[in-house]
């Protein structure tokens, strides 16, 4: 792996840090975030449950999959499951991950773990004080022919990654 030949912090915040390396000679500016997790949350009923939530940098409300920031020390199974039960109340179920992958390499250093989760139980949702959701269910039968509803990569990703899951023997 190759190594920058120095970095400076020019953004220290909360949820993320922006740091700015050299690298041949050119400067690039990085965003440090601690990773993140996405669900595909099928619940018993045969439906999966997406969020729509504001995206302020989008300037609007996008439908996603419930996901999350990792928090220091977490591991991301756990942090996915709790993310999951706080945002929309599922839980238990059968958990297995179907990939992680880097969100914007481009700029960014945020990995996301993609977790599926199947036969979830409904319960009460805790979320966040400033967290503000509509919770959607799709019927799994009606995922392909909805995926053009969605701007958001991850959940474009994970619902394809499902639906390829799926369709092998």
């Amino acid at each position: 792996m190759t190594e920058p030949g120095g970095s400076r912090t020019v953004y220290d915040g909360k949820l993320f840090d922006v740091v700015v390396e050299e690298w041949d000679g050119r400067e690039r500016e990085i965003v440090e975030h601690p990773g993140a997790t996405a669900i595909v949350a099928i619940d018993r009923e045969g439906c999966v449950t997406l969020v729509r939530q504001l995206r302020e940098a989008a300037r609007k409300q996008l439908l996603e999959l419930p996901a999350g920031t990792l928090e220091e020390g977490e591991e991301p199974l756990a942090s996915a499951q709790r993310e999951l039960a706080e945002e929309i109340g599922l839980r238990g179920g059968r958990w297995r991950e179907l990939a992680a992958f880097y969100t914007t390499p481009g700029f960014c250093r945020e990995r996301m773990h993609l977790f599926l989760a199947e036969d979830l139980e409904r319960g009460a949702a805790n979320p966040e004080e400033d967290e503000e959701v509509e919770i959607v269910r799709w019927q799994v039968a009606e995922i392909e022919s909805r995926l053009g509803e969605l701007e958001d990569a991850k959940t474009i990703a994970g619902l394809l990654l499902y639906l390829h899951a799926r369709a092998r023997p």
